[in-house]
């Protein structure tokens, strides 16, 4: 029996729905883009297709930051230009179009990363929307790459540092703030649809508002201003966890701990350090480079004993001697940071520190970055090891055949350890756990249920 008439037409109309296909890479700034634009495109009609072959036209957002970044955005494109031919390129390679076009001269446009309105304006000329009020429904969360119980909060474009190594700001801009209100409200929405962790990203959060003169907005009906401090107080009544990323360690900062203490926003901050040497830092023109951090976070730890800070570093800048890279070391071990990640310096296209003398070589290179790590992974264990036996909420990412992958307080996603819970039936992605630390390694935690508490339900 042929079905009835209005189903027809709704097949046929899912039939010509236009389909595109999507590749986002790079940071969780690139990501958030991403996510913008398939919120664009899912409100217009658009669905996004799984492969390359059953999209009508493929959308590649970039990453243009360091060389292997740049490799890989130019072989994606050249991927998904050899499997579907209808490319359009956004995101940070596409701030210089030559490197694209050079390379792939039939990419049918090139934008810019944050130009949302141009990626549109694109898509349209090569692959009009088709609308159906049956079928173009988009939450109001908008659409998100992440899982449900996660998501970034990007709270400013662009970045007024001059860091020599850096061109983020001629690929981005400078800094350009979002009102705080409005980021009040986004973080409401994602809150009320079952969120329940927020990162907090930019290129320089502490320095949020500074822009805009740190203009004061309405929320819930209390005055905000667009500041760091205002801003962790207003997320910090959500009731759900806030992780501060990409934090400078300007003196305003020391305002957060407080929060941090009162479990207002999680205790842990994500500040990009670079290096311990004050001859390299000046070198790489670092921002707040003269500050005395050591002092700082034995005065953050006083206030708040449970605060995690993670951070980068880069061995092997230009002109970094012997002397400055065991200054490196020292000041690793008297800091003893929680969560680090180490990258070998690499020439970046028009970065100031191009010109700098002293190149270092790379077997120097690798064999400076081989110390830091072993370095940093012991302070790691030994920190780690201090948890066995407590008790903690944690937060469930995955679960599997021999158990449950979650974090704690500590870690942030895809970057730092995790928490594995063994026999974690009835646990699901999403659900808080009460756990008992039974074990440490070098990075993650092993845990068990903690039979006097109970998993709360996931909303």
């Amino acid at each position: 029996m042929a079905p009835p008439p209005a189903i027809r037409r709704r097949a046929q109309a899912r039939e010509r729905i236009p389909k595109i296909g999507f590749v986002s890479l790079g940071c969780p700034k690139a990501l958030v883009d991403s996510e913008r634009i398939l919120t664009s495109l899912r409100s217009e009609g658009y669905e996004v297709a799984p492969t390359y072959e059953q999209a009508d036209l493929v959308v590649v957002n970039t990453c243009g930051f360091i060389d292997a970044a740049v490799d890989e955005s130019l072989q994606t494109i050249g991927e998904a230009l050899e499997r579907n031919g209808k490319v359009i390129v956004t995101g940070c390679l596409g701030a210089r179009p030559q490197r694209i076009l050079e390379r792939h001269p039939r990419v049918l446009k090139v934008t810019g990363p944050q130009t949302y309105a141009e990626v549109m304006s694109a898509v349209h000329q090569h692959l009009p929307p088709r609308h159906d009020p049956f079928l173009d429904l988009v939450p109001p969360q908008g659409v998100r790459l992440t899982p449900r119980h996660y998501a970034y909060l990007k709270i400013s474009e662009g970045c007024n540092n001059k860091c020599s190594f850096c061109i983020i700001p001629a690929l981005r801009g400078r800094l350009a703030s979002r009102p705080i209100d409005e980021v009040l409200r986004e973080a409401e929405r994602l809150a009320a649809a079952g969120v329940r962790e927020l990162l907090v990203i930019s290129q320089d959060t502490s320095a949020y508002g500074a822009d805009i003169r740190y203009a004061p907005a309405s929320w819930r009906d209390e005055e905000y201003r667009t500041r760091f401090i205002d801003l962790a107080r207003g997320l910090g009544t959500l009731g759900i966890w806030v992780r501060l990323h990409y934090v400078y360690p300007y003196p305003h900062v020391d305002e957060v701990i407080p929060l941090m203490a009162q479990r207002r926003v999680l205790p842990y901050l994500d500040i990009p350090f670079q290096h311990g040497s004050p001859s390299v830092l000046k070198r790489m023109r670092r921002p707040a480079h003269s500050e005395d951090v050591l002092r700082r976070i034995a005065g953050w730890r006083k206030q708040c004993p449970d605060l995690t800070l993670r951070s980068t570093f880069i061995v092997g800048f230009p002109g970094e001697t012997p002397g400055e890279f065991e200054e490196l070391l020292e000041w690793l071990e008297e800091a003893q940071l929680d969560r680090v990640g180490c990258f070998k310096y690499s020439p970046v296209e028009g970065a100031p520190a191009n010109a700098l003398g002293g190149h270092v070589p790379a077997e120097v290179q690798e064999e400076r970055y081989a110390r830091f790590m072993e370095r940093a992974a012991a302070i790691s264990a030994r920190r780690l090891a201090r948890r066995v036996g407590t008790r903690m909420r944690v937060l469930v990412d995955a679960v599997g055949d021999d158990g449950a992958v979650a974090r704690s307080e500590a870690d942030a996603p895809e970057i730092d350890g995790v928490v594995r819970i063994a026999a974690a039936d009835g646990l699901r992605p999403g659900d808080w756990a009460e756990v008992e630390i039974t074990a440490s390694d070098t990075y993650d935690l092993h845990a068990r249920i903690d039979a006097a508490a109970v998993a709360t339900p996931r909303r």
